[in-house]
């Protein structure tokens, strides 16, 4: 699986990012979901938290990257209210065991992530630990992967006397996955103080590919605002 982020950077760009975005159009679909949810991809915490303020359900926050449930338990400590109702889990989606199945399951800002093996193996997996007529949502941009483009700023934001900002470029595109080249960048003025690069490859499948998929593996399409996409396991 493919990550992007530098998690120092992760909670100031995010709250700017996809979160509200998701924050808006979630509380709709997860609409009478009571029992459980599985959140696939928790990162910081920034989504697991509101699951739970939308929802009585019990969460299960998924979160393979020890950095990130670092600062997720963190997160939850804050919310001594929460300490029940949600389990770090800190496997791999492909390897994860529940009681029981879930009624929802939510995955925001983690397809990119997915290699096509991975996810072709994936859908079945989740399917075999929701219950019947269960939900799965998730984020979602159609159109293929993007054209390759050269380094270009994409956010920057004032933390005390430190600037953070992150830029990016597309190197290469193929059919499926394009290669990217990420900078994390702090300065003083005009001083850096440090800077990060990561470079790998990210996914954008084409709508053909997810639904052929999610058919395959027993699931239905249901309705979803622009931006998600949500499936009924039959």
């Amino acid at each position: 699986m493919t990550d992007f982020i530098s998690l120092p950077f992760y909670d100031l760009f995010h709250e700017n990012g996809h979160i509200p975005e998701a924050r808006e159009k979630l509380p709709p679909l997860l609409a009478g979901i009571r029992r459980s949810i599985l959140e696939i991809g928790a990162g910081t915490g920034l989504i697991t938290t509101s699951l739970a303020d939308w929802t009585p359900a019990e969460i299960f926050a998924l979160e393979p990257s020890a950095g990130m449930r670092a600062v997720l338990l963190s997160r939850l400590n804050a919310r001594p209210e929460l300490l029940k109702r949600v389990t770090v889990l800190p496997c791999d989606a492909l390897s994860v065991e529940l009681d029981e199945p879930v009624e929802a399951m939510v995955m925001i800002n983690v397809m990119y992530a997915l290699e096509p093996d991975y996810r072709k193996r994936l859908w079945p997996v989740l399917a075999t630990r929701l219950e019947p007529g269960g939900l799965l949502v998730f984020t979602w941009r159609d159109g293929g992967p993007p054209a390759p483009r050269p380094l270009q700023e994409l956010e920057s934001q004032q933390v005390g006397r430190h600037t953070y900002t992150v830029l990016s470029e597309i190197l290469e595109t193929s059919e499926e996955a394009c290669e990217a080249r990420y900078l994390y960048r702090i300065t003083e003025g005009d001083r850096v103080i440090s800077e990060e690069e990561i470079v790998g490859s990210a996914y954008r499948p084409v709508w053909e590919t997810i639904e052929g998929e999610l058919v395959g593996a027993g699931f239905v399409q249901a309705d979803a605002p622009e931006g998600f996409l949500a499936w009924r396991l039959a």
